[in-house]
């Protein structure tokens, strides 16, 4: 198969879009679409200050790299979980991460949770009701508020994450096969800032995975490659092997349903609105951040309580 813009052997069909490309081609046409996306949906402005939530993985770095292509201000946030599980996963993402900093003269800013918090997110899950044996749940709350918080304090303008289109296809046919109206209407590539919080984006929401696969391939980005082991029986997964089996039979049904939503989620009066954000003027007492109910937000109560059944018995008792 030849390249549709030089003539020279594709590396890549692009079957949703038509389109077979080049090595080059590709590259070139992957950092455009990227601008393309953060104007068109406008996630951000040129200039404005950037923090990236890095993985380690292959979305993550590939748009930490797109974004310095594009001459945007931007640094990386790790957040270190903790989650070995035999397999050092951890410590692997974190050197991919660092490594790739490194290589391009980047900064990268550690957030290390048991060393900050007192305990790893598995840890944190056998003691919290909330884990339930499984650190989904509170690695979920614990990521999401240090994120946010490292943000607001580096005095970043939008802190954005690598969520492909395959991310976002695999959570909206969840939330849709469950109904889950709070979620529907808060899923979107932009949320923009409201006090206490940072606005978020997700420039790659159009690319398919295979596309962002094949950018840090191309770039020569070293990657984890495997997956959370805490993943594996994730709904997400199934949800995503649904949707790559559909989009065999029927190229580009992925991107439809989602991109659909999108053009659909803007005539839907959702009458759930506002259940799931904060009051506007419930702070936590812990923290000052914005909650709901309560005197503390749950990223607090949860650690509270980790803290809590973690400390040790003191002599004699």
């Amino acid at each position: 198969m030849k390249c549709r813009k030089c003539g020279r052997k594709a590396v890549i069909n692009m079957r949703q879009h038509k389109l077979a490309l080049c090595a080059q081609d590709f590259l070139t046409w992957f950092v455009k679409q990227t601008e393309r996306t953060i104007h068109r949906d406008a996630l951000f402005e040129q200039g404005s200050n950037v923090l990236v939530a890095v993985s380690g993985g292959k979305d993550s770095l590939a748009l930490w790299h797109v974004l310095q292509q594009l001459g945007y201000p931007c640094n990386g946030l790790y957040i270190g979980l903790g989650i070995d599980d035999g397999s050092a996963y951890s410590d692997r993402s974190r050197a991919c991460a660092q490594q790739f900093a490194d290589q391009h003269g980047m900064n990268l800013k550690v957030v290390d949770v048991a060393a900050s918090h007192g305990a790893t997110i598995p840890e944190a899950a056998q003691v919290t009701r909330r884990g339930a044996g499984k650190p989904c749940s509170v690695c979920g709350l614990t990521r999401r508020y240090l994120m946010n918080r490292a943000a607001l304090e580096g005095g970043y303008d939008v802190l954005v994450t690598g969520h492909n289109l395959d991310d976002e296809a695999a959570t909206l046919m969840g939330n849709t096969m469950n109904w889950l109206v709070g979620y529907l209407e808060s899923q979107a590539p932009l949320l923009p800032e409201k006090p206490g919080f940072v606005r978020k984006a997700k420039p790659f929401h159009r690319f398919y995975e295979r596309e962002t696969a094949a950018y840090a391939l191309l770039r020569g980005i070293d990657y984890i490659q495997e997956e959370c082991p805490y993943s594996a029986d994730a709904k997400s997964i199934y949800y995503k092997k649904v949707l790559n089996q559909i989009e065999t039979d029927r190229p580009g049904a992925k991107q439809a349903f989602y991109l659909s939503f999108l053009q659909a989620r803007d005539q839907i009066q959702f009458t759930g609105s506002g259940e799931r954000g904060p009051l506007p003027d419930a702070r936590c007492s812990t923290c000052g951040q914005p909650t709901r109910g309560g005197r503390q937000c749950a990223f607090c109560s949860t650690w509270q309580n980790v803290r809590a059944r973690n400390k040790p018995l003191e002599p004699g008792r």
